[in-house]
């Protein structure tokens, strides 16, 4: 299973950092490019362990929804959410902070099948992988910008 590993240096106290993750609207805001926005589940707010959200969004000039829940939390240090139902086969993307003071280690871990069995591997290597990668890392510049200028 491919798996996207990124780290982020924050200038911001950990918990700032937790509830900016997994805030709603911070969401929202991070990835405007696909103009992502929540349709179902918790639309507002921060998610909390067992709460599930749906998205709806643009990829590929497709509008698609995808339907994640928070499986685990042990706040403020880690999270993790997991695909319900989407494009993907499956994801499970783990989210950890690491507090040093007024910094903060934001580590994103996403590991993820691809859907459609062999045509989906072949587009993992060909752009999915670099596209799911972009993504991630946008939202991470975003999150980091929002923590730092709140």
């Amino acid at each position: 299973m491919p798996v996207i590993y990124l780290e982020t240096f924050i200038e911001a106290p950990i918990e700032t950092c937790f509830n900016y993750a997994r805030n709603v609207e911070a969401h929202v805001k991070s990835t405007e490019q696909t103009k992502e926005r929540a349709v179902g589940g918790v639309t507002t707010g921060l998610m909390e362990n067992g709460d599930s959200v749906t998205w709806e969004a643009t990829h590929f000039g497709i509008k698609q929804r995808l339907t994640a829940e928070i499986t685990a939390m042990h706040k403020p240090d880690w999270f993790i959410d997991e695909m319900v139902s989407g494009a993907f086969k499956s994801f499970v993307h783990t989210h950890r902070f690491e507090g040093m003071g007024q910094v903060t280690l934001m580590i994103d871990q996403f590991i993820y099948k691809a859907p459609f069995g062999v045509v989906g591997s072949i587009a993992n290597v060909l752009f999915l992988k670099k596209y799911v990668k972009g993504l991630l890392e946008k939202r991470a510049l975003q999150l980091k910008s929002m923590a730092e200028n709140r």
